[in-house]
């Protein structure tokens, strides 16, 4: 008896996604290559303008040493601006760090690197007690660190008339002299290694390299990221998010510390005033570089980038004879339309990563 089977139902074709593929930014909503060509355009522009903006000596390298200064500092706001943080004091953190660099030097007569790790290690210990009491206490990074900045600003100034009697150490250690004013260039024959570059110029790239390998490949890197992006999230999956807002703040602390021992270099001098013009563009180059303030994602080569441009406008419109109230309007403008571009990034993102069903 012959038996009867259900005839086998066609293949159906699996139905189509009815989302639409996810938006792909345009090439001008792209921070990074926005900036590189307003920095060239700049450049063009400040050159044809003045040609002395294009000398070696007077101009490239004061500028570069001016760069290496300022990316640093942005990188000291970037690693507490991955939480949806800020760090106002990072100013001052620069200062007393630097201080106790001066202090060192001066007292004790230690070599210049040993000073140096002992100022940055003051900026982390710094850093990281903000981020203690940030963590402890859940009150907003912007209240903690602004009193912190009121109390370091008293604090550095008893600190220099108690140490020195006036705004600065005397004490110039053996090798600070060759970070001011020696480039590649003094150490080769004649020009044969290119353009002069800066002795202060590979510190900033090792700082830079190291933050970006930090967030790009180390566990610890991601987990700050991962707790700015959504600290529920993170604690749910078994990140320390209180440790890792301790350590971003550190790593701000400490970062500054190197930015106030660059700037001490280019200045020749460790003084009191170090850091007073560290706030607006430590903001500044990363939010131009397209780091969010809301946290999650940052960009150190957007940093570097940032810093670029700001210090082209500077050094540029100072060339120029702009004043320095002039100055400030200028970068002020810049400023805020960073933030209108990072608002306006944050809407492409979100668009792009909700599709309507």
């Amino acid at each position: 008896m012959k038996t009867e089977t259900a005839p086998e139902a066609p293949a159906v074709p699996p139905a189509a996604d009815p989302r639409p593929p996810a938006r792909v930014l345009p090439v001008w909503a792209n921070p990074r290559l926005g900036l590189l060509i307003v920095i060239a355009a700049l450049v063009v522009l400040f050159s044809s303008l003045t040609p002395a903006f294009l000398d070696p000596r007077l101009t490239l390298a004061p500028l570069q040493a001016d760069i290496s200064v300022y990316v640093v500092v942005g990188l000291a706001q970037l690693a507490v601006l991955s939480l949806g943080h800020m760090n106002m004091a990072v100013g001052r953190m620069a200062a007393l760090s630097t201080f106790a660099m001066g202090l060192a030097y001066d007292r004790l007569g230690v070599p210049l690197l040993v000073g140096l790790l002992l100022g940055l290690a003051v900026g982390a210990g710094i850093g990281a007690l903000a981020g203690l009491l940030i963590a402890k206490t859940g009150v907003n990074s912007f209240v903690v660190t602004l009193a912190l900045d009121f109390g370091l600003l008293g604090l550095v100034t008893i600190l220099y008339t108690w140490a020195t009697g006036g705004v600065s150490f005397a004490v110039q250690p053996s090798g600070l002299a060759a970070l001011r004013f020696d480039t590649f260039a003094d150490y080769c024959m004649g020009e044969v290694c290119g353009p002069r570059i800066p002795l202060v110029v590979p510190i900033a790239v090792a700082a830079a390299l190291g933050v970006g390998l930090l967030f790009r490949h180390a566990r610890l890197g991601r987990e700050i990221l991962m707790t700015g992006s959504n600290t529920v999230a993170a604690e749910l999956s078994g990140i320390p998010t209180h440790r890792r807002v301790v350590t971003a703040h550190a790593l701000s602390g400490l970062l500054a510390a190197l930015a106030g021992f660059l700037l001490a270099a280019n200045n020749g001098a460790f003084s009191a005033n170090i850091g007073e013009s560290f706030l607006l563009p430590s903001f500044l180059a990363p939010v131009l570089g397209g780091t969010l303030l809301a946290g999650g994602a940052v960009s150190v080569l957007g940093t570097a980038l940032g810093a670029t441009l700001t210090q082209v406008i500077y050094k540029g419109l100072n060339l120029l004879q702009f004043s320095l109230e002039e100055l400030k309007l200028y970068i002020g403008l810049v400023l805020l339309a960073a933030l209108s571009l990072d608002r306006l990034r944050a809407v492409l993102a979100e668009r792009r990563a909700v599709s309507p069903s």
